[in-house]
């Protein structure tokens, strides 16, 4: 039996997609489609698309890659600066699926919404990345990895399970990333760096190490 969507509930889904999409794409669409293509959820008519076969497999396919690039070091910063140019939109278009259904404003506020949230954690990850691959083992980059892979999990079943609850993680969540960025504001300007060259056609000064 499916399980209907309160606006609550579509709410906190709108939010999480952009949040999870900042951090892991792939499993983002691949989760919330196989979940209402299982009928475990009735996903909103603008995100039903994801539940197509030819969406699943594709995006099943992405995640599969991604979990494995992700936790090689250096690669993973690689990775994410190309995602930078996806992750962002993606994020936007995902809320508004989640959203957007019956109202073209409610649809560009929650894009404006996901895209915010999806650039604020894909900002973070790229930083936190930064400062781990200083370290000389994998391990802890492995560890992290593991950890985002669990956290996009955790977010997208307490949006839909929990929305109260979600809300307020979600707001502990932004306060925590912005904190990290002006932690790690040094290894903030090094992606930046990084971003600028990878756009001018030039080697990161991460890969020729």
């Amino acid at each position: 039996m499916e399980h209907l969507l309160d606006a609550p509930q579509l709410l906190a889904l709108a939010a999480a997609l952009g949040w999870v999409s900042g951090i892991r794409l792939y499993a983002a669409v691949f989760v919330v489609g196989a979940v209402g293509y299982a009928g475990w959820v009735d996903l909103p008519p603008g995100l039903q698309v994801l539940q197509h076969p030819g969406v699943l497999a594709a995006s099943g396919f992405m995640c599969f890659v991604e979990f494995f690039a992700d936790k090689i070091p250096l690669i993973d910063s690689v990775w994410d600066m190309v995602h930078t140019f996806i992750r962002i939109p993606a994020g936007a278009a995902l809320a508004a699926g989640a959203l957007g259904a019956d109202s073209q404003s409610m649809g560009w506020i929650a894009a404006l919404l996901g895209g915010t949230l999806a650039a604020t954690s894909h900002a973070t990850k790229l930083t936190t990345r930064a400062a781990v691959n200083t370290s000389p083992e994998p391990f802890s980059n492995i560890a992290v990895s593991l950890f985002e892979d669990g956290l996009v999990l955790f977010m997208l079943w307490l949006a839909a399970e929990h929305p109260l609850v979600f809300a307020a993680v979600l707001v502990l969540s932004i306060v925590l990333a912005i904190a990290l960025l002006v932690v790690l504001v040094k290894f903030l300007r090094i992606v930046l760096k990084g971003l600028s060259d990878f756009l001018a056609g030039r080697r990161s000064p991460q890969g020729s190490n």
